[in-house]
């Protein structure tokens, strides 16, 4: 396959969402908004008034952040009674269906012979490895990791990755896709367990569990710690530009910049990562945790939490649109 063998972007006008969980929700809110028809299936009883609802509550915030293009219907869904009949007539099939290889292989068998000829499938998944999804099915070079973050109607970014029997080209197309229509997203260059992003996320995770667990610091002041210190850096510059940053401009004396930093900082950063510790997610500790953050966090209404994330979300995108568009952004 190449990439002449897929269809030309601006000939995309039907998307699939199978699986319309938290993400599959979001990211049918997310299509609609762009200007897709979409074609949607879940196995839950109630699933069809659900995303409907969803829908509902997400278009005012989609409006707000600009991401509704003109035309755009939030009425143009149709829920099937099957995978297949959603995928049959898709240019484009974004599959949220729960995080399980077996689950999903089955999904996909019930998908393969339907999926039309030059329509790519991308898989939410967050973790799973797409060679190990795709093996066996017909339509296998046209399968992708297309990992997006949740909500994916707010946040932008989506990690794209192919499996052993994926043609390059499609990776190639889903990337065009994704940044066509308004997405931040990456090329990862193997397969790896947990994707990039979630891998990063997991270091932090392991260091915020190991804090509490250790009583180095409380629940409540490891999320305040984040938040309101490299959460707000990580939120607008990357690991490697910070450290960039960090290292000072060049001198006539000596080197700025990342060189600068890796010189000052590395001895002190290698004892530190030196003293890095394992966490082994048993029963014991897993119990452990559970209590320590029931504790603190599982006071606040879950409601409250969410809303105040995607309230930040939406004020942070809105800067970070502005910002764009007085040309700051590279």
């Amino acid at each position: 396959m190449n990439i002449d063998d897929l269809p030309a972007q601006s000939t995309i006008k039907r998307i699939a969402v199978i699986g319309t969980g938290t993400i599959g929700a979001s990211w049918a809110a997310y299509f609609l908004a762009r200007g897709f028809e979409v074609r949607a299936w879940d196995p839950a009883p109630d699933a069809e008034s659900t995303l409907r609802d969803f829908i509902h509550r997400a278009w005012p915030t989609l409006e707000r952040l600009g991401s509704v293009e003109a035309g755009a219907d939030s009425n143009r869904m149709r829920f099937c009674k099957s995978p297949g009949e959603a995928v049959a007539e898709a240019d484009f099939v974004q599959e949220s269906a729960p995080e399980d290889l077996d689950a999903k292989r089955r999904l996909y068998a019930d998908i393969d012979a339907s999926l039309p000829p030059s329509a790519v499938l991308a898989s939410s998944t967050s973790g799973l490895s797409m060679s190990k999804i795709q093996a066996g099915f017909d339509a296998a070079s046209r399968f992708v990791v297309g990992h997006p973050f949740n909500p994916p109607h707010l946040i932008p970014l989506v990690e794209v990755v192919g499996g052993e029997k994926t043609a390059p080209a499609a990776v190639d197309w889903t990337l065009d896709f994704y940044n066509a229509h308004g997405k931040k997203a990456i090329r990862l260059n193997h397969e790896s367990p947990g994707h990039l992003v979630n891998r990063l996320q997991a270091a932090l995770w392991r260091e915020a569990m190991d804090a509490v667990l250790t009583g180095l610091a409380g629940v409540e002041d490891v999320d305040i710690a984040i938040k309101y210190g490299p959460g707000l850096r990580f939120g607008i510059m990357g690991p490697f530009e910070l450290c960039h940053l960090a290292g000072g401009a060049p001198s006539g004396t000596g080197a700025g910049g990342f060189s600068g930093f890796i010189d000052h900082f590395g001895d002190g950063l290698q004892s530190w990562m030196d003293d890095l510790r394992e966490v082994r997610l048993d029963p014991d500790v897993r119990s452990r945790l559970k209590t320590l953050v029931e504790e603190s966090v599982g006071r606040r209404d879950f409601k409250d939490i969410a809303g105040e994330r995607d309230a930040l979300l939406m004020a942070t995108m809105i800067a970070a649109r502005t910002r764009r568009e007085e040309g700051f952004e590279r």
